[in-house]
C-alpha cells in the first residue's frame, strides 16, 4: 500500500531568522556542552567510585559513541517524523541519562547513562542544521548556520569552565543535574517555540531507500577527503576532552576550577579566529583561509608532539599547540564543511548527518585509543598531533582533487 503524508501531521511553517538561530544553537550546543561539562569532575569521580582513570574516561567515550551512531537515525526520523516530534522524543531520552548519572551508585550505571544522553542529545546538532536548511537559503542561511557553527566549535570549550565552577560549589552529582535542566530548557524551547518546518512522510525511513543515500555520500570522493579533514581537526577537539583534565589536573596541578577557566583559552582562541576570519574574509578567499587554518593544524600538531616529548608539562606547554590548532579550525571549516556538501543537495541531510557520525566517531575512536595507552601525557602527545596530521592529508588530497576537477 503506498504510503503517503498524514493529512493531520503539523503542516510547514515558517520562523524568524532570529528565532531559527536561538533554537539551532540552543539544539546544536546541547551536545558539545554535555561532553565537556563534566571533565573538571572526572579525576574526583575516580575517588568517589574507587574506579580507575581509564573507566571514568570511558564514560566520556561512551558518549561519543552514542552520540555518532545516533546522528544516523536521528536525521531520517527527523524526516519522518517531523523536526518537533523526533526533537522531543530525543530529549526524551537524554533527560532520562542525566537522570540517571545524577543518582548514579557505580561507575557502571555512569558508563550507561552517557551512552543513553549521547543517544539523546545527537537529535540537536542534526535538526539544529535541517530547520535552517527547511526555512532559509543564500545570506540568511548563511547567518544562521555562521552562528550556530559558532557555538558548536566553543561548546567543548565552555562545558569545562562551567562545569569547574559547578564542582567547586557542589559536588559531582550538581554536574548531572545542571544538565538536567539544560535538557528542560532544550525540551521547554521545542514545545513552546518550534514550528514543524516539513511535512512528516514515514516513507523517508525505507530501509533502502536510507542505504542508498547514505551509499551515494559514501563513494564520493571530495566528500571523502573533507570528511578526513574534518574528523581529524574538529575529532581532535572531543579526543582531547577525554586527555586534558587528567593532564592539566594531576600533572600540570591546576584545581578542577582552574581548569575550568584554564579552558577557556582554547574557546577564546577560535572565537578570535573567527572574528579575525570575519574581518579578512573580504580580501581573501575560502580555499586560502583554509590553506592558513589546516597550517596551523598541522604546526600546532608538530609543537604539541615535541613538547609532550621534550618539555616537562606546564599550561602554556599544553594549551599554546590547543590555541594555535583552534585558531587554525575557525579558519578551516567554513570551506571545507561547504565543499563536503556541495555535492548533495538532493541528499543533504544524509550528507550533514555523515559528516557529524564521523567527525563523532574520531572522537570516540581518540578516547578509546587514550584509554589504551593509559599515560593521559603520552596519549595527548601522540593522538592528538596524529589526528591533526591526519588533518593535513586529507586537505592536500582534496586539493588534489579540485585540481583535477
Amino acid at each position: 500500500m503506498l504510503l503517503t503524508p498524514d493529512p493531520a501531521a503539523p503542516r510547514p511553517s515558517r520562523m524568524s531568522e532570529g528565532r531559527t538561530t536561538f533554537l539551532g544553537a540552543l539544539l546544536t550546543t546541547l551536545g558539545p556542552i554535555s561532553m565537556a561539562i563534566y571533565t573538571p569532575a572526572m579525576p574526583e569521580l575516580v575517588h568517589a567510585f574507587g574506579t580507575t582513570e581509564a573507566a571514568v574516561k570511558m564514560s566520556l567515550s561512551m558518549f561519543f559513541g552514542g552520540f555518532a551512531l545516533a546522528q544516523l537515525m536521528a536525521g531520517p526520523l527527523s524526516d519522518a517524523l517531523g523536526r518537533k516530534v523526533a526533537t522531543l522524543a530525543f530529549l526524551a531520552i537524554y533527560l532520562l541519562g542525566s537522570a540517571m548519572a545524577a543518582l548514579a551508585p557505580s561507575v557502571e550505571i555512569i558508563l550507561a547513562a552517557r551512552l543513553i544522553q549521547g543517544i539523546g542529545a545527537s537529535v540537536g546538532v542534526v535538526v539544529g542544521r535541517a530547520i535552517v536548511r527547511d526555512l532559509y537559503v543564500g545570506p540568511e542561511a548563511a547567518r544562521i548556520l555562521n552562528t550556530i557553527g559558532i557555538f558548536l566549535a566553543v561548546g567543548p570549550a565552555m562545558g569545562p569552565t562551567l562545569g569547574g565552577l559547578t564542582l567547586a560549589a557542589f559536588s559531582w552529582h550538581a554536574v548531572f543535574l545542571l544538565m538536567v535542566g539544560f535538557g528542560l530548557l532544550a525540551a521547554a524551547s521545542t514545545i513552546f517555540l518550534m514550528r514543524e518546518t516539513i511535512i512528516p512522510d514515514v516513507r523517508r525511513l525505507k530501509p533502502a531507500r536510507l542505504m542508498r543515500a547514505y551509499a551515494e555520500v559514501a563513494q564520493n570522493r571530495q566528500f571523502l577527503a573533507s570528511a578526513v579533514v574534518l574528523s581529524g581537526s574538529i575529532g581532535a577537539l572531543y579526543a582531547q576532552s577525554t586527555m586534558l583534565p587528567f593532564v592539566l589536573i594531576n600533572r600540570v596541578g591546576l584545581t578542577p576550577t582552574a581548569f575550568g577557566i584554564g579552558m577557556l583559552m582554547q574557546s577564546g582562541f577560535y572565537l578570535l579566529g573567527s572574528l579575525t576570519l570575519k574581518m579578512v574574509a573580504a580580501r581573501i578567499s575560502g580555499q586560502r583561509a583554509a590553506e592558513i587554518g589546516i597550517t596551523l593544524c598541522g604546526l600546532g600538531g608538530v609543537i604539541m608532539a615535541l613538547s609532550v616529548a621534550f618539555v616537562p608539562p606546564f599550561f602554556l606547554s599544553i594549551m599554546g599547540p590547543v590555541a594555535i590548532c583552534t585558531f587554525g579550525i575557525a579558519f578551516l571549516t567554513p570551506h571545507v564543511v561547504t565543499q563536503s556538501l556541495a555535492p548533495f543537495a538532493h541528499v543533504a541531510g544524509s550528507a550533514s548527518a555523515l559528516t557529524g557520525f564521523l567527525q563523532m566517531g574520531c572522537g570516540f575512536l581518540g578516547g578509546v585509543a587514550a584509554a589504551a595507552i593509559g599515560d593521559p601525557l603520552t596519549a595527548f602527545g601522540i593522538i592528538i598531533p596524529g589526528m591533526e596530521l591526519a588533518a593535513v592529508a586529507g586537505f592536500l588530497w582534496l586539493q588534489h582533487l579540485s585540481r583535477r576537477a
